[in-house]
C-alpha cells in the first residue's frame, strides 16, 4: 500500500519542488494544496497518511488548519514547517497536536528523515486501528456463530449499516437471534459507548407500553404520583431496540411514526415535546406486508422502519453452522453450569443434522443445555436430550430413493446421499480441516478419513474459498 503525503504551502514553486524530490525519495504519492481550505477539502474526500503543513499562509494560517485537522481527523499525523521557527512556536504546535516541527530552509536528507519517521507513526496508527476494529467486530459477533454463506451475508449487512444512523428492521423466525444481531449493530456503531435499551413489545400490556416508551408527568393519570422518564429518553444518544414490533397496537404505531418523523416525543400529560437523539432498531417474526393488508400494521410506519432490512435465516437453511454452534453451546453451558466439558455423540450429531429446528438456534441451545445437565458421563447421547421419543413425530430429512429398488440398493443410495451431504457440510464449516471436523462430528480422525475415502470426498477441495460451500 503506497502512503499518501499532502503538502500544504502557499508557495507554488516550493510545492512543485517538494513533489518532484519527495515522491522518488520516499516512494509515496504526493498531493499538494496551496491554501489551508483546499487542504481541508482534500482531507474530507481522500485518504491521506501524512500532512506537511506550512505555518505562515494568507487567510487560514497553519495553526488554524492544524486545529481543524486535530478536531476532525485526530488520528492523522501532521508535521509543521516554517521559515520563522522559534521554540515557542514549536511548543505551541506540538501542544495543538502536531507530531513534529521542522524549519526552512530544508536540508534534503534531514527532511526525508523527518517524513520517514512520521510515516512510520502513521502506519503504526493505521495498523492499530485495523486491529481495534477486528477486536470490536469479534466482540460484537461473539455470540452469533456462523460461517455459512447466508450468515456471512448477514454479517456483511451489519457492518455496512452499523456506522450509519438509519433505522434497521430485523426479520426472522422466533429463535434465530434477532436480539443478538441488534446488539451487534449497536456495538459496531458510533453509539456503542451509549445506552442500548431493549423492550420486548408483546411482553408489555398495551396500556403500559405507551408510558414505558414515552414517559409521563406527575398527575397524568390516577397512579402517576411522580414524573417518569420513558425509554426513548433513556436511550438518548444511544440505541432503542423494539423487539417484535409487529405485535404493537395501531395507536402506538401512530405515535412511533411521529417520533421517527420529528425526532421528538411528548410524555403523557405534558404539553411540550422533547427532542431525542435515538437510533431505532426493530425486529419481528411476523409477515408485516400481510398485516398491512389486514389493517393491523401501518404501511407508512413499515416503510419508515424498513429502510435497511436484514433477514436472519432459519437454522434449517444453514445446517452447516450446526457443527460450529454445538461446540459453542457446549463450552458456554458447561462453564455456566459448572460441569466438566462434554461432547455430543456422532449419533446425536447426525440427528441434529436431520432435525427440522422449528425453534431454530434457541431450540438447539436449550437441547444442548439439557444434555449438559442430564448426561451422566462426558458424552451426550440422544436419550439424554429428550429427542428419542419425539423422533417418530418428526419428518426424516434424508432423501428417499427416486424409484423403488431392492432394499439393500435403496439403503445404500440413501446412505450415500446422507454421507456426501453431511461430509460436505462439515468440511465446508471447517474449511477442509479434517482434525477439526473429526472433533465436531465425534469421530476419530482416522475414522473420518476412512468414511471420506469410502465416498470419494477430498478435504483439499474445501480449503480456501470453495464456491460449493
Amino acid at each position: 500500500m503506497v502512503d499518501t503525503l499532502l503538502i500544504v504551502d502557499d508557495e507554488e514553486d516550493m510545492v512543485r519542488l517538494f513533489k518532484r524530490t519527495l515522491e522518488p525519495a520516499l516512494g509515496c504519492e504526493v498531493r499538494t494544496a496551496l491554501s489551508g481550505q483546499k487542504a481541508l477539502d482534500i482531507l474530507e474526500k481522500d485518504p491521506i497518511d501524512l500532512v506537511l503543513l506550512d505555518v505562515k499562509m494568507p487567510g487560514m494560517d497553519g495553526l488554524e488548519v492544524l486545529e481543524r485537522i486535530h478536531r476532525d481527523h485526530p488520528w492523522l499525523t501532521v508535521v509543521m514547517m516554517t521559515a520563522h521557527g522559534t521554540i515557542e512556536l514549536a511548543v505551541q504546535a506540538i501542544k495543538m497536536g502536531a507530531y513534529d516541527f521542522t524549519t526552512k530552509p530544508f536540508e534534503h536528507d534531514a527532511l526525508v528523515w523527518h517524513i520517514t519517521k512520521a510515516l512510520e507513526r502513521s502506519r503504526l496508527l493505521r495498523e492499530n486501528m485495523v486491529l481495534q476494529l477486528r477486536v470490536l467486530q469479534t466482540q460484537a459477533f461473539r455470540n452469533i456463530v456462523g460461517k455459512s454463506q447466508k450468515m456471512q451475508r448477514v454479517f456483511e449487512a451489519v457492518q455496512m449499516v452499523a456506522k450509519t444512523d438509519v433505522t434497521v428492521l430485523i426479520t426472522g423466525e422466533s429463535g434465530t437471534g434477532k436480539d443478538l444481531l441488534a446488539r451487534a449493530i449497536h456495538d459496531l456503531s458510533d453509539r456503542q459507548g451509549e445506552q442500548f435499551v431493549a423492550v420486548n413489545c408483546p411482553a408489555v400490556p398495551e396500556n403500559i407500553l405507551e408510558s414505558e416508551l414515552f414517559g409521563y408527568r406527575k398527575g397524568a393519570f390516577t397512579h402517576a404520583v411522580q414524573n417518569k422518564i420513558g425509554l426513548f429518553q433513556e436511550a438518548h444518544r444511544g440505541t432503542l431496540f423494539l423487539d417484535e414490533i409487529g405485535d404493537i397496537s395501531t395507536t402506538i404505531q401512530t405515535k412511533l411514526l411521529r417520533v421517527l418523523q420529528t425526532k421528538e416525543i411528548k410524555p403523557l400529560g405534558d404539553t411540550k415535546s422533547i427532542h431525542v437523539d435515538v437510533r431505532l432498531i426493530a425486529s419481528t417474526n411476523r409477515n408485516l406486508p400481510e398485516k398491512i393488508k389486514t389493517g393491523e400494521f401501518r404501511e407508512d410506519l413499515f416503510y419508515r422502519l424498513n429502510v435497511l432490512p436484514i433477514e436472519l435465516p432459519p437454522l434449517r437453511e444453514r445446517r452447516e453452522d450446526i457443527f460450529l454452534l454445538v461446540p459453542h453451546f457446549l463450552e458456554k453451558h458447561c462453564r455456566e453450569l459448572k460441569r466438566p466439558q462434554k461432547k455430543v455423540s456422532s449419533k446425536l450429531m447426525e440427528l441434529f443434522f436431520r432435525w427440522p429446528w422449528e425453534g431454530n438456534v434457541r431450540e438447539l441451545e436449550n437441547i444442548i443445555m439439557r444434555g449438559v445437565l442430564l448426561a451422566p458421563e462426558d458424552e451426550i447421547d440422544v436419550e439424554h436430550v429428550g429427542l428419542k421419543e419425539k423422533l417418530s413425530e418428526r419428518p426424516c430429512l434424508v432423501e428417499e430413493p427416486d424409484q423403488l429398488t431392492e432394499y439393500r440398493e435403496a439403503k445404500d443410495e440413501v446412505l450415500r446421499r446422507f454421507h456426501e451431504n453431511y461430509l460436505k457440510k462439515i468440511l465446508c464449516a471447517t474449511q477442509g480441516n479434517v482434525s477439526h471436523a473429526a472433533r465436531l462430528c465425534g469421530l476419530e480422525r482416522q475414522g473420518l478419513q476412512q468414511v471420506m475415502r469410502r465416498y470419494g470426498i477430498h478435504a483439499e477441495k474445501y480449503r480456501g474459498n470453495n464456491p460449493d460451500c
